[in-house]
Order: C-alpha cells, then sequence, then structure tokens
C-alpha cells in the first residue's frame, strides 16, 4: 500500500472529525444558550464518573491481588472473561444488572425477605452500578497487568529477607499501584464521561442526566440545534481535559527490568487463602450472574421473536461487518504509513475520535448535510461512517507495534526485491498481520453490532438491533426483550470470534 494512502485516510479522517466540530461550534452560538438543568447534567456527568472511576479501581485492587497470588484450574478462562464486558452490547449488559437489581429481581426479591428497603436500578445508583459492572473488568486487567509487571527477582529478593505480606505490600505493591491506579481511574474517568446508553436506559431523570444524554434530548425532542452543539463542545472540551490529564499523571514504579517473565507475587496462606477466594467468587458472581439470568430468560424465547426483530438483526450485521472492514482498511493503511515514519500527526489524526462522542459526530454531521439528505436517509450510512472511525483508535493501538515490527525486521528485504503494491500486500502484509487485523476487525464489528448512539438520533423506522432491544424493554416486552438480548449478544460474540479466529489461522 502506497504512503500516500496513509497520508490521505488521516486527512479524511481529520476532515470529518473536525469538520463536524466546527459544524457544531458554528451552530452552537456560544455557550450562553444553555439553561441551568444543561450545567446540571454537565456536573452529574462530571461527579458520576469520578465516583464510578473511584468505586471500579478501589473494587479491582483487592481482585487483581487476589488473581495476580492464586493459582487455579479455570484461573486462565476466568481472566480472559474479563475482557468479555469490553465487547458486550452496553444495552444487553443493562437487561442483566434489570434482570438482577431490578424490581422484580433476585437482589430486590432477598431484600423484601428480609425486611429490608428495596434497591432502585433506576436513577443516579443505578447509572453508577452500570458503569462498575463494565469498567470493573478493565480495571483489573489494568491493575493485573501492574502486579505482572514486577519482577520477580523483587519477590525471591522479600521471600529471603523474610518479608510478611504486609511488608511485600509496603515496598513493592503500594508503589506499583502509585504508578498504575492514576491511569486505571482516568481511563475509567473517560469512558464514563462519554456513557449514553447507560444513562438513557437506567438515567434520565432531572438528577440522572449525562451530556451525551442531553444532545440526545435537545436534538430529538427540542430540535434545538445550538443548544445540541454547545452540549457536544462541553463534551469535546471534557474528554480533552481527561485525556490531557492522562499524560501527565502517572509516576513511574522505579523496578527496573529482571532478567525473566514475572511470576507474580506469593500466595499466603491462613485467612488470606480464604478471603482471595471469597473476592475472586464475588467479582466472578457479580460480572456472570446478570449475563447468566438473560440467557436462562431470553434463551427458549429466541424461535419466538417476531419478524421485525430478525429483520433488525441482519440489518445490524450487514453494518457491523461494514464498519469492521472499513475501520480495519483504515486501521491498516495509517499503520503502515506511521511505520514507515510518517510524522506524529498522523497517528494523532487516528486518535482524534477518542475527543468527540459519535452523538456528537452524528449532529455535526446533520448539521453539515441537512440540506441535501433527510436524517432518515442518512441514518444507516452515518451510523456506519461513526461506528467505523470510533472503533479506530482501538484498531490502531493493535496494529502501530505489529507494523513497526514488521517494517523493522522486512522492509530493507521488500525494497531490495522491489516487492511493492498488491504483491507486498498479499505476500508479506497480510501475513505478518494477521493477527493483529483479525482482532481488530473483531473488535470493531462487535462494538459496532452493539452501539446503540447515533442510531438513536434518526432512525426509529429502520432500527437496528440495539434499538430495537430498547424499545422492547420501553414497552415492558421484557420476555421478548430477554430474547433479544440473547441473540444480540450471540451475534456480538460471534462475529468478534469469527474475526479474530480467521486472523489468527491465516497469520
Amino acid at each position: 500500500m502506497a504512503p500516500s494512502a496513509g497520508h490521505v485516510l488521516a486527512a479524511l479522517l481529520a476532515a470529518l472529525i473536525l469538520g463536524t466540530l466546527a459544524a457544531v461550534a458554528v451552530s452552537a452560538g456560544g455557550l450562553s444558550g444553555l439553561g441551568e438543568w444543561d450545567w446540571r447534567a454537565v456536573w452529574f456527568t462530571c461527579w458520576q464518573a469520578a465516583l464510578s472511576a473511584s468505586v471500579s479501581a478501589l473494587l479491582a485492587v483487592p481482585v487483581a491481588r487476589a488473581l495476580a497470588r492464586r493459582r487455579f484450574r479455570g484461573r486462565g478462562l476466568l481472566v480472559t472473561l474479563l475482557g468479555a464486558p469490553f465487547i458486550l452490547p452496553v444495552i444487553v449488559a443493562i437487561m442483566g444488572l434489570i434482570a438482577v437489581f431490578g424490581r422484580n429481581g433476585a437482589v430486590n426479591t432477598g431484600l423484601e425477605a428480609l425486611g429490608l428497603p428495596q434497591f432502585s436500578v433506576y436513577g443516579w445508583q443505578g447509572v453508577i452500578l452500570a458503569h462498575v459492572f463494565f469498567n470493573l473488568p478493565l480495571s483489573v486487567r489494568l491493575i493485573l497487568q501492574g502486579w505482572q509487571a514486577i519482577p520477580s527477582e523483587r519477590f525471591r529478593l522479600a521471600a529471603s529477607l523474610d518479608f510478611t505480606p504486609r511488608d511485600i505490600a509496603r515496598h513493592l505493591e503500594r508503589p506499583m499501584l502509585r504508578a498504575v491506579l492514576p491511569g486505571v481511574w482516568l481511563a475509567v474517568f473517560l469512558v464514563c464521561l462519554t456513557s449514553f446508553t447507560v444513562a438513557l436506559a437506567l438515567g434520565g431523570g432531572p438528577g440522572a442526566t449525562t451530556v451525551e444524554l442531553a444532545i440526545y434530548q435537545a436534538f430529538r425532542f427540542d430540535f434545538d440545534l445550538g443548544r445540541a452543539a454547545a452540549l457536544g463542545l462541553v463534551q469535546v472540551a471534557l474528554c480533552t481535559g481527561a485525556l490531557l490529564l492522562a499524560r501527565r499523571i502517572a509516576v513511574p514504579a522505579g523496578f527496573g527490568a529482571g532478567m525473566d517473565a514475572p511470576q507474580g507475587p506469593p500466595g499466603p496462606a491462613g485467612w488470606r487463602r480464604a478471603t482471595d477466594a471469597l473476592v475472586i467468587a464475588a467479582a466472578a458472581g457479580f460480572l456472570l450472574w446478570p449475563m447468566l439470568a438473560v440467557t436462562l430468560t431470553g434463551l427458549p424465547r429466541i424461535p419466538g421473536l417476531p419478524g421485525d426483530v430478525w429483520a433488525a438483526a441482519g440489518r445490524s450485521a450487514v453494518m457491523a461487518v461494514i464498519s469492521a472492514l472499513l475501520s480495519v482498511a483504515a486501521c491498516l493503511a495509517l499503520a503502515l504509513t506511521i511505520a514507515r515514519g510518517a510524522g506524529r500527526w498522523v497517528e494523532g489524526a487516528g486518535m482524534l475520535p477518542l475527543i468527540a462522542s459519535p452523538l456528537v459526530l452524528g449532529t455535526g454531521l446533520f448539521i453539515l448535510l441537512r440540506d441535501v439528505a433527510t436524517p432518515q436517509q442518512i441514518a444507516l450510512p452515518v451510523t456506519v461512517a461513526i461506528n467505523a472511525a470510533m472503533a479506530l483508535p482501538f484498531g490502531l493501538r493493535a496494529l502501530i507495534p505489529a507494523a513497526q515490527a514488521l517494517q523493522a525486521d522486512y522492509g530493507q528485504l521488500a525494497a531490495s526485491l522491489d516487492l511493492r503494491g498488491w504483491a507486498r500486500l498479499r505476500y508479506l502484509v497480510l501475513p505478518r498481520l494477521a493477527r493483529p487485523l483479525g482482532f481488530s476487525a473483531g473488535l470493531a464489528a462487535a462494538l459496532a453490532m452493539g452501539d446503540l448512539g447515533v442510531i438513536t438520533l434518526f432512525a426509529s423506522d429502520q432500527p437496528t438491533l440495539p434499538l430495537k432491544l430498547y424499545q422492547l424493554m420501553n414497552s415492558y416486552r421484557m420476555q421478548d426483550a430477554a430474547a433479544c438480548a440473547v441473540l444480540l449478544m450471540a451475534i456480538s460474540f460471534a462475529l468478534f470470534w469469527l474475526f479474530d479466529r480467521g486472523g489468527r489461522q491465516d497469520a
């Protein structure tokens, strides 16, 4: 692939992101149009993101420590499952949380039997519960990597000095946590800052409206483009500030390098063993119980789903595949251009989707295209394009290191053989990058399949499967909604597995 292709794609991506943001900015006419309720939404967005990030990070520490120092059958599978919520459709997880924590769920049934007040899954407490559900696994994986990064020589030295578990925590684990936790907290904070589906399904009241949800309400119900645009600018400012803070806050732990792979801390016996087992069991139950509840309820009813649900499923699957192919093609062009030393601006263009939410981009595209097409006409193409763009940063993170290694190992050889164009792509690039390409495509397809964002702005007459599931929930057809959730979950995981497996087989 010619180097110019990456530059052209980077310029087009920058035009898409910055152009839509510029359209939003021009339409906003300043922030004077924001009222008291809008600033309340900004305040709620910030404090719920901070609280969700804090709870997720704090709860993840004992879980990661228990996984780091214990070896048991099924541990690898459990650690793998901790990554599942990242590709799990948000609306499906919300359905599972309602099944467990809802008014007729198992938790409230148990509280009622004990004579205790019931827990409401709707409102700010439901938003934070859902955010912890999604981000606890992410936090555990990131903190677990921190434990595994401590060289095993440090633990052997601690054992030779007769360190107690308290000494190990003081001299090894706490310095690592001081280095890792700020980055974990900021990553979760940024995810919660751009929350839409969680707030749409579980929040939405005066005290539980995020900026994303306020943008949706201003656009969809009030058709107030100026207000939606002003809120979009506030959202961009919040995301940019969080990203800039994330670049500065991490502090190196300073352990140095080891001579071999880290083996993790020793597993103390006694009450600590029982505590670790309890922590792992509680985390696994919290993460797996909602999905099991939805599956058991919805699986028997899948054959009886109405035809419009199957039509929505087919529409979503086609859109997800197209989004994945567009995203992975753009990722490949950008990664190869970056590997050839194209300059940091190309990589910066690939990271631009992180500063803008899908709803902001959708609003900007509508502003730009409203004179040439109706919202219904552009709904599906815009959704496909934005889903492809939003998956780009994740795909680039997987592809850039592999592309740089490919260029370093085989670049001069390919140049000496005059291997270029399609031949270079077929015989060198695709076989060597098959694994990260498959993973990136699978991730993009799963994220697009479960997306409930831009489509809610435009298309109620052409619903995707997540939008259809949301409509069923709003109609209180909870049995059909559970079946729809199982179908959505199955297709999402199947798309990820097919792309990822295809990449591994062809590598």
